[in-house]
């Protein structure tokens, strides 16, 4: 620990007295995260319990130079919450009250601890839902700095599409507002989308205000097994080019499936496999399902299931629930490694039928599932932390997987965020546009204590002449 964390530490411990743990259990859960990447604990963790806190804890940390990582839920993926330089981690799930909802402007502002299933519970008798689901009972703040999005995308968009405003503390302890109400604007620079999507090493955001959706008339779920991927692919290419309104559109490879019958106890046909879900009035929702089977069916789709009740919607949707832990109980012992990428849905076809053969070349357990609608699918690969051999063909896969992504107009993460684990990457795919990220952090953050490590290395890039 460096001197000028000690002293730091020393007055954070001052002003927030038990708030602040230094002991190693808590350390080192805020530095796991669900991630592969190696990580390092914090030298200390706040409990913040407002704004307020917030800002006198960043003033410390900048007085002494000590760096600050911010915290939700701990469920990013490339290694975001990781301490990299030691430092303060800032622990915001305390934050989690629903500040105020607006029903009829349909939204609401919530602190950034409160998570997405908590936001829903709150608004269940308001005829509104917030949409946004990435899996995870991830937190409104952390989901804002990641810009995730999730199963709903292909209709309801990301992050970037539903968050109106943010509350900031910057790097000297200032708090901005960043956006209001309004449903456009044309004043200036957008500073929101500045901070969505930043991983924190722009400021911490403290609340949010969220535009929300109203509740649908009618839920419907359709699940449908293909003979390829392939098939699956290019069915949901077909409904979204013949304009049907899809909600959810999910992809499980057949080996998905299977460790999803076995962990789930579901009996779903081991191929590739569609779940589908569509929001609408009771006689549109009955159309777009009937379109659906349709195009399905043209591709080779059987084992054509839908559900309207609620119940039997979560029955058919438990299996893409389970994934993460589904894949994880095929190889005991293994740690997963998750990555992503994003494509034009034109390329989506072909970009995951040569990653399918990649996998099989490099000898890799590495089950597929992906939000197809919107271009963006996941591997989750199995890797035996012992073995050296293995660790580099993951590498592998993984660059092979970014450079086709790259090649034909995508990015190297559609949802997952840079963090540690994709900074290369970025640099690939940004360009010359890298000084320009490098020139915002400087401008913000001239002492570099926001999540420092995270998205790119300020000084590798010259400043702006």
């Amino acid at each position: 620990m460096s001197r000028a964390t000690k002293d730091a530490l020393t007055a954070l411990t001052n002003r927030f007295g038990d708030a602040v743990s230094v002991a190693a259990s808590v350390r080192d859960h805020h530095a796991q995260g669900v991630t592969a990447h190696a990580t390092r604990p914090p030298d200390a963790v706040l409990f913040a319990r407002s704004t307020e806190d917030v800002v006198d804890a960043v003033r410390i940390c900048r007085e002494q130079n000590c760096p600050i990582v911010p915290f939700g839920t701990g469920t990013s993926t490339e290694g975001q919450i990781s301490a990299e330089q030691g430092g303060l981690t800032i622990n915001l799930s305390q934050m989690d009250n629903v500040l105020r909802v607006s029903a009829a402007d349909m939204d609401c502002t919530v602190q950034a601890g409160v998570t997405r299933k908590a936001l829903n519970a709150s608004l269940r008798d308001t005829g509104l839902f917030f949409p946004i689901d990435p899996g995870a009972d991830a937190s409104i703040g952390g989901m804002a700095s990641t810009r995730a999005s999730g199963t709903n995308a292909v209709r309801y968009g990301t992050m970037r599409d539903v968050v109106m405003s943010l509350k900031v503390v910057l790097p000297n302890g200032d708090v901005i507002e960043t956006g209001t109400r309004a449903r456009k604007s044309s004043a200036g620079y957008d500073l929101t989308r500045l901070f969505v999507g930043a991983e924190g090493t722009l400021g911490i955001i403290t609340e949010v205000t969220l535009k929300l959706s109203p509740v649908p008339d009618r839920m419907s779920a359709a699940v449908a097994s293909f003979p390829t991927v392939a098939d699956a692919v290019s069915t949901v290419v077909s409904v979204i080019q013949s304009a049907i309104p899809i909600a959810r559109a999910e992809l499980l490879d057949a080996q998905q499936i299977a460790a999803c019958n076995r962990y789930s106890k579901t009996d779903l046909l081991e191929q590739p496999t569609l779940f589908l879900e569509f929001h609408g009035s009771e006689q549109h929702v009955g159309e777009q399902v009937e379109q659906f089977l349709a195009i399905a069916r043209e591709h080779g789709g059987s084992d054509l299931r839908w559900a309207s009740a609620a119940e039997e919607r979560s029955r058919l949707w438990q299996a893409r629930h389970d994934v993460w832990w589904a894949t994880l109980a095929l190889r005991p012992g293994s740690r997963g490694v998750p990555t992503d990428i994003c494509v034009p849905i034109s390329e989506l076809p072909e970009v995951i039928a040569a990653t399918e053969r990649d996998v099989n070349d490099l000898g890799l357990i590495a089950p597929l599932c992906g939000h197809v609608g919107d271009g963006n699918f996941h591997l989750c690969v199995l890797l035996d932390p012992d073995d050296p051999d293995e660790a580099s063909r993951v590498a592998e896969l993984n660059r092979r997987m970014i450079t086709r992504a790259l090649d034909v107009g995508g990015t190297c993460t559609g949802e997952h965020g840079i963090g540690t684990g994709k900074i290369p990457y970025l640099v690939r795919e940004r360009g010359a546009g890298m000084t320009v990220l490098a020139a915002i952090k400087r401008a913000i953050d001239p002492r570099n204590i926001m999540n420092p490590g995270k998205i790119l290395s300020v000084e590798s890039f010259p400043p702006l002449s």
